[in-house]
């Protein structure tokens, strides 16, 4: 079996469990899984893990997102997209200066609250609110901190804009143009949404479904890079490898990557000077 993940560039129009079971035909393979959904209207960077990566694939949560979004201005929608029905529309509107528009974006730099829209895979009370939502349903969604690193404004138009973001997980581009909109007193959504990396994977050096091969199996070490690694002395493999701690003379850390002997074997963490394994190969 194929043991690793697939820097995947995802088609607008294709869901993410499509594109999953897509790349378990070309492998011949069910244990296929995907870390950070992407919707299906937007493309770009989708990690899949296959076989034993996908015991791996919590620890890419954490890493740092870039989404290249095109914002259009003068209409809003309950979806935040062009997915969705339209409930609000401007017909005249003036756009903001760059000046002025670059002013807002800092409004949304850092940590802030945001509310997710109500199409989306978040589960509320244990049903997808995107379910309840194509049903009518009334019900809230509650709104969550999320930490949006940066943002730059790359072209602004008579009435849309291209902005890059830089963000931390759980962050919805779609509420986001959407209360950028807001802020300006402009009904906005999202028109076009690109993901251009996640972690170490950059679209740059992905590959879309027609063009896989087992070349495109990345090792599962090469894509945990962003954990600290730690070296382990190789008479206590046996011991990490069936759960048995090991004394470690150091400061409290969750998630390292751990080798010994060059060989990877799993993700660790250090609890009161004991190293103890959380994920093995």
């Amino acid at each position: 079996m194929n043991d690793g993940f697939i820097n995947l560039n995802k088609i607008s129009g294709m869901t993410s469990h499509d594109a999953v079971n897509h790349v378990r035909k070309i492998f011949l393979t069910r244990k296929v899984g995907h870390a950070g959904t992407l919707d299906p209207a937007a493309s770009g960077v989708l990690p899949v893990a296959i076989g034993r990566a996908t015991k791996f694939i919590e620890y890419l949560a954490d890493c740092r997102k870039i989404y290249r979004a095109e914002i259009l201005f003068g209409i809003s929608t309950d979806s935040g997209d062009l997915e969705g029905e339209i409930i609000s529309r401007a017909d005249n509107f003036q756009m903001p200066t760059v000046e002025d528009f670059k002013a807002v974006l800092k409004n949304f730099v850092g940590e802030i609250e945001q509310t997710p829209p109500k199409f989306s895979a978040i589960k509320i009370h244990g049903r997808k609110a995107y379910d309840m939502a194509r049903k009518n349903l009334d019900f809230e969604m509650p709104s969550r901190r999320v930490e949006i690193f940066d943002i730059k404004l790359i072209a602004l138009e008579k009435n849309s804009a291209v902005i890059v973001i830089s963000c931390g997980k759980g962050t919805y581009i779609r509420s986001l143009a959407t209360d950028i909109g807001e802020r300006l007193k402009i009904p906005a959504t999202l028109k076009n949404l690109i993901r251009l990396c996640v972690g170490d994977f950059d679209l740059k050096n992905s590959a879309t479904l027609d063009e896989l091969t087992a070349e495109n199996i990345l090792p599962i070490e090469n894509c945990l890079k962003h954990l600290p690694r730690f070296e382990l002395n190789e008479n206590r493999i046996r011991a990490f490898l069936n759960g048995l701690p090991t004394t470690i003379p150091a400061p409290d850390q969750n998630n390292l990557r751990i080798f010994s002997d060059g060989k990877f074997l799993g993700v660790g963490r250090i609890e009161r000077g004991e190293l103890k394994s959380s994920k093995i190969i």
